[in-house]
């Protein structure tokens, strides 16, 4: 009889070890369960961190190819407007090349004269050649005057052309802003520094 109660006492025992088992195999079964479902949510949270980063990064490059078109459509004008103003610093070259010429034929002349004050005794065949020199210088002094003029209207044209590209430097800080500001919005949107 005493092996009754401690067979009933077993039975018992083996009953509760049972369900502490079952117990304890569910909540094993919760535990991998809630793991799995929180590493498929962490997977699906890294997808779409992987999409926005790809999405970020398309538009960080459609920003950077904008702004290097529009530097180097830049570049091109300002190339432009810098051959310009080498051929006009070649003709101020050139006309003031002619003007040295001119001064040196003047110092000729005034050469010639320094000899008539010698020769006082010829004075009078000699004035009708001074004459005709002093016309030369006249027409000299007026080509030299036309060419001060010429020489006006191309640094003319070289203030127009810095200008030009002072207009261009100020179109390309205005296309500089525009281009960064979707890069600044973008700034605003991302949550981490």
């Amino acid at each position: 009889m005493a092996e009754e109660p401690t067979r009933s006492k077993r039975a018992e025992d083996d009953a509760v070890l049972h369900q502490q088992y079952r117990r304890a195999l569910s909540s094993f079964e919760g535990i991998i369960l809630s793991q799995i479902d929180i590493k498929n949510r962490l997977g699906d949270r890294l997808n779409y961190s992987i999409q926005a980063g790809i999405l970020i990064i398309g538009v960080i490059s459609l920003s950077i190819s904008v702004l290097l078109f529009t530097l180097t459509s830049q570049i091109t004008r300002i190339s432009n407007v810098v051959d310009e103003m080498n051929s006009h610093f070649i003709s101020v070259a050139n006309q003031m090349n002619r003007i040295k010429h001119h001064m040196g034929t003047m110092e000729l002349r005034v050469a010639l004269l320094e000899s008539l004050e010698a020769r006082t005794a010829l004075m009078d065949g000699e004035i009708g050649s001074i004459q005709t020199d002093m016309s030369r210088m006249r027409s000299n002094v007026d080509g030299i005057d036309n060419y001060l003029v010429e020489i006006r209207n191309h640094v003319g044209n070289i203030s127009v052309n810095v200008d030009l590209m002072n207009l261009e430097v100020q179109t390309m800080s205005t296309d500089m802003r525009r281009v960064s500001r979707p890069a600044r919005a973008i700034n605003k949107m991302m949550p981490f520094p």
